[in-house]
């Protein structure tokens, strides 16, 4: 590796925490909309473009929360539009453009065309190659944890007999078996996880798989996340020392 070249540093996988759309929308006396229509229609495309030919490999927004669900309802209603706007057009050129598309969380929370879309979406561009775009929809943390616990107890109880043999079973479940059951199984766990808007906490993202991840809290926020920023947070992430426990 030559001197100065940090392409060997750089993370496999960037968790993004979009915050402050709201926050950016009030401070340009826009409506509320308005910074969520910028990062579908502005920032999103760009940032996972430059991501790509960085070298990044894996790009997960946490586009919609399990808690989301509790805004006003027009906001909420506005994002649903804005959700079909994204899949039908915004994701079709990421797919031209070689993305792959995957989304965690429960899509069951939505409505079916909505849910229709997504699965198809995901089917389309399951052979891309350029870079994996994971969208975290109706997602929560602990709400993940439940629902791989509740698969993997299904998993258990199908392939035994008795209880007995359940218990026996349960007894040997480690953490590498259990990941298979968590919406992110087959994605690498998050290397940098960043926070826009400048609120330094995770509310439940990715609370499994973030557990050696670095954070990076910038101030501004995600409808001005160009790729510029993108290449500031990079360089911090390549001054960290990573120690996995050791």
């Amino acid at each position: 590796m030559k001197t100065g070249d940090t392409s060997q540093q750089l993370p496999r996988h960037i968790g993004i925490i979009m915050d402050g759309n709201r926050r950016w929308a009030r401070a340009h006396r826009l409506p509320v909309l308005a910074g969520h229509k910028k990062v579908a229609d502005e920032i999103l495309e760009p940032l996972i473009e430059h991501a790509a030919d960085r070298g990044i490999s894996y790009l997960t927004f946490w586009a919609w929360s399990t808690e989301n669900w509790g805004r006003d309802k027009r906001e909420v209603e506005g994002v649903m539009r804005l959700f079909r706007h994204i899949i039908r057009d915004r994701w079709d050129r990421l797919h031209k453009k070689g993305v792959r598309i995957r989304t965690i969380g429960d899509i069951s929370g939505f409505s079916r065309d909505i849910q229709k879309a997504l699965a198809d979406v995901v089917v389309e561009t399951e052979h891309n190659t350029r870079i994996t775009a994971v969208f975290a929809l109706n997602y929560g943390g602990r709400d993940e944890l439940v629902r791989a616990m509740k698969r993997l107890t299904v998993s258990i109880l199908d392939s035994v007999d008795s209880l007995s043999a359940a218990k026996q079973q349960c007894s040997r479940v480690t953490t590498q078996e259990y990941g298979k059951f968590l919406d992110t199984a087959g994605i690498p766990d998050p290397d940098f996880i960043i926070r826009t808007g400048g609120e330094q906490r995770l509310s439940g993202f990715l609370l499994w798989q973030c557990q050696y991840s670095e954070f990076y809290f910038p101030e501004w926020y995600m409808p001005e996340f160009t790729p510029q920023r993108l290449d500031e947070a990079l360089t911090v992430y390549t001054l960290r020392k990573r120690r996995f426990g050791t």
